[in-house]
């Protein structure tokens, strides 16, 4: 067992790290996006906007609870020395059966907090949320795990890009705008880029454990393709599809500010060594980056649509 706190009393800092503070920009970002094309639709409500913002924000972390709780019990996540940051449950910190119930909690709570959005986009949001606790919850737990069958970088693009963005900016203007649908691209395959780093660090483990992400299916080079792939659509195809399709104006561009930023930490993560010897070792430091960059990215989309917005 990992050093730290023994069953009992969890510390607050045990949760905090649970939480997984790096990976939290994935939720506030496209709350940002959609209110901004909310605002570009003439309607910002920042009562909702900010309820969203925590309903993401509690989504986010029931999803990596139940991450945390997931991967132990299914052996991809265990005692002793790993690459990156301990997990609460491997390391001895959190009884499994605790984190469990912290994950519905948390899931619980951001349901709950959802509701309150049902006065400005009704009653429809019910479904939406349960159906987005459902997923986090479903990540890795349940009879049918997302990560587990390959499809975590689609749950990350569906529902912390399209689903985050457009119904942001709907419970704010009432539809689904067509900025919407490009800002929830950016954000969605950015926040996959998160994903891509954490599974390309954690290959074999979850090899080992049959955890079978698309790094695991392809190879390293695969999560160096897709890595790149996802800076390029999110750099040059959202901000020109909404500059050339949405009528907003050249300040809807500024996200290709991050052009060079985007190149070098693309050809790091291309030159990141991986390989069986290393043990994926060398992707750890590109969860940070990429929460970082797409926390810079989403405050110069929104930007840019509120700025560019046609009046």
């Amino acid at each position: 067992m990992g050093s730290g706190p023994m069953p009992g009393r969890v510390p607050l800092w045990v949760w905090w790290r649970a939480s997984r503070p790096r990976t939290l920009p994935a939720a506030v970002v496209p709350v940002a996006v959609g209110s901004a094309c909310a605002w570009a639709e003439g309607a910002f409500v920042p009562a909702a906007a900010m309820v969203s913002a925590v309903f993401a924000l509690l989504a986010q972390v029931a999803c990596n609870f139940a991450n945390d709780y997931g991967d132990f019990v299914r052996g991809a996540d265990v005692a002793g020395p790993r690459v990156g940051p301990a997990r609460a449950v491997a390391s001895g910190w959190v009884p499994a059966r605790v984190m469990c119930r912290a994950a519905v909690l948390v899931a619980a709570v951001a349901f709950a907090v959802g509701l309150l959005l049902v006065p400005w986009g009704g009653w429809m949001l019910v479904g939406v949320g349960a159906a987005c606790m459902a997923a986090c919850l479903a990540y890795t737990g349940g009879p049918w795990p997302l990560a587990y069958k390959g499809l975590g970088d689609v749950f990350v693009v569906v529902f912390f890009g399209f689903v985050a963005v457009l119904f942001s900016a709907f419970v704010q203007c009432g539809k689904f705008p067509g900025s919407g649908w490009w800002g929830g691209l950016g954000c969605g395959v950015l926040a996959a880029n998160i994903l891509v780093a954490n599974n390309a660090r954690d290959r074999l483990p979850d090899a080992r454990a049959g955890k079978r992400t698309l790094v695991v299916r392809w190879g390293w080079g695969w999560a160096r393709a897709q890595f790149a792939v996802a800076l390029g659509v999110a750099l040059g195809v959202v901000p020109v599809a909404l500059f050339w399709r949405c009528g907003f104006s050249a300040w809807v561009l500024l996200p290709m500010a991050l052009g060079l930023v985007a190149v070098a930490l693309a050809r790091a993560f291309w030159r990141a060594g991986g390989g069986d010897a290393g043990g994926g070792a060398a992707f750890v430091p590109f969860l940070g980056r990429s929460a970082v960059f797409l926390l810079a990215y989403g405050v110069l989309l929104a930007a840019g649509i509120v700025l560019g917005a046609a009046r």
